[in-house]
């Protein structure tokens, strides 16, 4: 989420309705954090790479063939949806309060994440586990000018297929706007089809009438939603798909069962166990606090075998 949401600089009220990434995406994502969220700067004295929290998690994304798996078989899956979609009449991925206009007859888009969605920028958290240090936006920003995250497994024929089909793809990024640019000659380097600069939205583009909480997508969505009906959305974090106004864990759980039937229809959630929403709501949203005292956190927040 998808680039990396992580905005030392909001309250912590501001902080509690993102979701964090690195973009957003990262993400968060960003974005992911991604946007979607972070820490303000990364440490000054780099611990134990085999202590980082994240090990396991760059780990699996890199290595495990569990996690192509998943990413393939959910693109597959989709790209099996399509046609349905495009016949449906009524067919909507936009939640009633994001979709301020009539969706008949506008032409199909389907709405991406990019970070942890699209692009794998798990070399970068690699490198953060190696040095010990956390998420900046400054180590952000170079890694994303150096135009080399890799296209996630499975992606690249969804988006094909999808274009194919007259189906516009539009990526709604936590990715700030000057990161256009880079972002889009690394769409275009990895075989992801991008019609024009307008399909790239980033972090802080200006939608009219609407105003943006942190790093929401809420009006970028709306703003997509004026010129198509989208038929799909593609994310790594609940607020890839819908806003969310409380980042804690009752919150989330009830933002999952209200829209439990959209996943696998209408939105396709792809896994990414390295950042987000998930671990800032352990912890109150707060990153001002030390790592350990985040750490110890998360622990607490483990259920426990007897």
């Amino acid at each position: 989420m998808n680039a990396m949401r992580r905005t030392s600089a909001l309250s912590l009220t501001l902080l509690a309705t993102a979701v964090f990434g690195l973009s957003a995406c990262k993400r968060v994502d960003a974005p992911a954090q991604p946007a979607d969220a972070g820490a303000a700067a990364s440490a000054t004295a780099a611990p134990d790479a085999s202590a980082n929290d994240n090990l396991n998690a760059v780990l699996w994304v890199q290595r495990a063939q569990e996690y192509k798996a998943i990413t393939e078989q959910t693109y597959r899956a989709a790209a099996d949806r399509l046609d349905a979609a495009l016949k449906e009449a009524n067919w909507d991925a936009l939640v009633p309060e994001e979709r301020g206009n009539d969706a008949k007859g506008l032409k199909p888009a389907v709405v991406l994440d990019l970070d942890e969605t699209v692009l794998d920028n798990s070399p970068y958290q690699a490198r953060l586990v190696r040095d010990g240090g956390e998420y900046d936006e400054m180590s952000w920003d170079q890694w994303v000018a150096e135009k080399k995250a890799r296209a996630i497994p499975g992606v690249v024929d969804f988006a094909k297929a999808a274009n194919a089909k007259g189906v516009t793809l539009l990526y709604i990024s936590n990715r700030a706007v000057h990161l256009k640019d880079a972002t889009l000659a690394n769409l275009r380097a990895e075989g992801l089809p991008v019609a024009d600069d307008s399909v790239f939205l980033g972090l802080g583009t200006v939608v009219p009438g609407c105003e943006q909480a942190g790093s929401e997508k809420n009006c970028r969505r709306r703003l997509a939603g004026q010129k198509y009906r989208v038929l799909m959305q593609f994310g790594d974090q609940l607020g890839d798909f819908v806003e969310v106004t409380a980042n804690t864990n009752e919150s989330r759980d009830a933002l999952l069962q209200q829209y439990h039937d959209w996943f696998g229809e209408r939105w396709w959630m792809l896994p990414n166990p390295t950042y987000g929403g998930f671990e800032p709501a352990q912890f109150n949203n707060d990153y001002s606090q030390p790592r350990q005292a985040r750490h110890d956190a998360k622990r607490a927040a483990l259920d426990y075998a007897p």
